[in-house]
């Protein structure tokens, strides 16, 4: 905690509903401990209380989380805000307590007191800009709309192999736009029973169909596929269903179209969205979701390993005496691991150095998870000095990726 010299230190065990607060002096004894709901007027009472302290900036607060309303409150009010894992408040519970028993009190007192002897391991969370929380907002509401595609299309072909699976193998995705098209015209076995060739290839030409297969190819699909034992009855009910789904996953496909228009005018504006474009293959979505977790805060990482940590493409090495193991690293931002593999999983399709890095991986007997997970540390290097200088990614100026400037990936190495 540079800069800081408090005289006394909080602790917040935070939830939904209230918020356990906890205040120690330096001797490490308790000078307010008290819950708070999680309202306007709760709020308001935690900072009139907290003012008895002395001045706002110089009364660390301990939290569990980064992020969220209260973390974002207790910025904008002044107070610093010093984020602590949960894992190291569960580890610091035996100093405590022998019987390591858990309360919100206890935990408000435990994070209030390892800021006090430990805050020297500690960073002040830096607020975000406005910039970064809108492109944060974008992309983590895209991302549960497509979770949720994704559910409501596994719902859909569940209930279609219940009773007529024949739409299934038609076409690529269940979810596509053809696909929904032909299941809103056709959604049970008796409606199709007189589909032609001719009806088919009108109906795919209407759609625009991409006419990667005929229409006697998909017709045989789809009489190939087994038969449904469902009577009328049932049939017309999951009929019905059927166009339920279509009509919900419609609507839900329009606004993650919607989302990512906003997303993309999001990263347009942010400082950094051209920067993190200047790498090969990171297109829009991509980069927005990279850019989300990375934020604009150069000194919140200490160097480019703690990046990587953070990235979760770093392994965790485990030494006593002889026995030494390296292992797969679980804690970290899982979020922006996601994006920089999927970054680099794509990179290497236009980038040449990217392809040999991943194909040497490869070469060593690693499999197709932690070869990516490699190279996305070999980008992750690169990415930490442009970010740093504030200057986009040039080839040219890459040493390490000149020698394969004028090559171009194969399949092989892809």
């Amino acid at each position: 905690m540079e800069g800081l010299s408090p005289h006394h230190f909080g602790g917040i065990d935070w939830a939904s509903d209230s918020h356990a607060i906890c205040v120690v002096d330096p001797a490490g004894q308790v000078r307010a401990s008290f819950p708070i709901d999680h309202t306007a007027e709760g709020l308001d009472d935690l900072v009139r209380r907290l003012d008895r302290f002395g001045p706002r900036s110089q009364l660390p607060l301990a939290i569990e989380r980064p992020s969220g309303l209260l973390v974002d409150f207790l910025q904008r009010a002044g107070f610093p805000v010093v984020p602590i894992h949960p894992n190291v408040l569960k580890a610091s519970r035996p100093r405590y307590s022998a019987a390591q028993g858990k309360s919100d009190p206890t935990d408000s007192y435990i994070a209030a007191d390892l800021l006090r002897t430990d805050g020297h391991r500690f960073r002040v969370l830096a607020a975000p800009s406005d910039s970064t929380c809108a492109l944060r907002a974008a992309v983590r509401t895209r991302e549960d709309l497509v979770h949720t595609r994704v559910q409501l299309a596994n719902q859909l072909r569940a209930l279609l192999e219940s009773f007529w699976p024949g739409p299934i193998a038609l076409f690529a995705e269940i979810d596509s736009a053809i696909s929904l098209a032909f299941l809103e015209a056709y959604p049970t076995p008796q409606s199709a029973t007189q589909l032609s060739e001719k009806f088919l290839g009108a109906f795919l030409r209407s759609h625009a169909y991409s006419g990667r297969r005929t229409a006697a190819e998909l017709l045989r699909r789809l009489r190939a596929a087994p038969a449904g034992g469902a009577g009328p009855q049932q049939s017309q009910c999951k009929g019905q269903l059927v166009r339920s789904l279509v009509v919900v996953l419609r609507c839900l496909l329009t606004q993650i179209r919607d989302c990512e228009r906003l997303l993309a005018e999001q990263l347009a504006q942010h400082p950094d969205g051209s920067l993190m474009q200047s790498f090969p293959r990171t297109g829009c979505v991509n980069a927005a979701q990279i850019l989300a977790e990375l934020g604009e805060d150069r000194k919140r990482f200490a160097s480019f390993e703690h990046l990587a940590g953070e990235a979760g493409v770093a392994p965790v090495t485990s030494q006593s005496g002889k026995r030494r193991g390296v292992y797969y690293r679980t804690a970290c931002n899982k979020r922006l691991r996601t994006a920089v593999t999927t970054w680099a999983d794509n990179s290497r399709h236009a980038s040449a150095w990217a392809a040999s890095i991943y194909k040497a991986a490869r070469g060593r007997g690693h499999d197709h998870p932690h070869a990516v997970r490699i190279l996305a540390r070999a980008w992750l290097r690169v990415l930490w000095r442009c970010w740093n200088d504030h200057t986009l990614y040039d080839p040219h100026q890459h040493g390490r990726a000149l020698p394969f400037l004028n090559a171009t990936p194969t399949l092989e190495a892809a």
